[in-house]
């Protein structure tokens, strides 16, 4: 096939391909816990450190997870003070960070086409050196799941008996929402900061219509996700049309599909 033949597809199907494995994982505990709207919010953050390193002439990607990883723990430590609810602490700050980003490519004297390339997803556009920071933060976020997979399993079903075991539970809390803030950075060249939330979501939420077992819930995210990330891929490609949106509309048909085959098993 033809697509196999430029370099740039053939690097866009390997980060599809790392992607796959990552997003999945976090995906999973994203769902069990309830963390949509703070991945919605860590993903907006990641645009205002995006923008702030390229103004300053740094790289974007490592401000990027610096201003990601800073926003995850901001949410965490609001969430156990309890002085500003969750949903308005994380609306704030990604109001913030978009606003942000906005004004400081305002102020750059040229157009930077690699901002919005971030924001609505260019994998297109990667490079090789993109591959290899995909893999490192990829290896970083399993690292840390395969770490710790019993505690975060235990802290998604059942927190209070993880107290009772005298688990570090904020600790951990801190943890996932760290990796949550990698996985933003390392897939918003992928689908866009725009639309990065639904990789965060739809994959869990449509394999656990089918299984209730959490390691075929993973295995079959991964299925999922893979099958979403290069199929759309090959549709933005034939179609000529947006990789980012092309991914997240396959994946919305494939959970929606399920939902329509499986209502009885669906807890979505």
């Amino acid at each position: 096939m033809e697509i196999f033949e430029y370099t740039f597809m053939q690097r866009a199907l390997i980060v599809g391909a790392l992607v796959s494995l990552v997003c999945p994982v976090i995906s999973f505990f994203v769902v069990n816990r309830n963390l949509g709207f703070i991945g919605v919010g860590i993903s907006h953050t990641a645009f205002g450190g995006a923008a702030l390193g390229s103004f300053i002439g740094a790289n974007p990607v490592g401000v990027a997870v610096v201003f990601s990883f800073a926003a995850a723990l901001i949410v965490a430590r609001v969430s156990q003070s309890r002085k500003v609810s969750e949903d308005t602490a994380i609306g704030i700050m990604f109001s913030v960070a978009m606003a942000m980003g906005a004004l400081l490519i305002g102020l750059k004297k040229q157009y930077t086409v690699d901002l919005f390339g971030y924001l609505f997803g260019n994998i297109l556009a990667v490079t090789s050196g993109d591959i290899i920071a995909v893999a490192a933060m990829g290896a970083v976020v399993l690292g840390v799941v395969a770490l710790f997979f019993k505690e975060f399993i235990v802290m998604c079903f059942d927190e209070e008996y993880g107290r009772a075991l005298k688990l570090p539970m904020d600790a951990l809390r801190y943890a996932l929402l760290g990796a949550i803030a990698v996985t933003v950075v390392m897939s918003m060249k992928v689908i866009g900061i725009v639309l990065i939330s639904a990789l965060l979501v739809l994959p869990a939420a449509t394999a656990r219509m089918w299984f209730n077992d959490y390691r075929a819930v993973i295995a079959a995210s991964m299925v999922y996700t893979f099958f979403t990330v290069i199929g759309g891929l090959f549709a933005s490609y034939y179609l000529n049309i947006s990789s980012g949106s092309s991914i997240v509309l396959l994946g919305a048909a494939v959970f929606l599909l399920s939902g329509a085959v499986r209502p009885r098993r669906s807890r979505v």
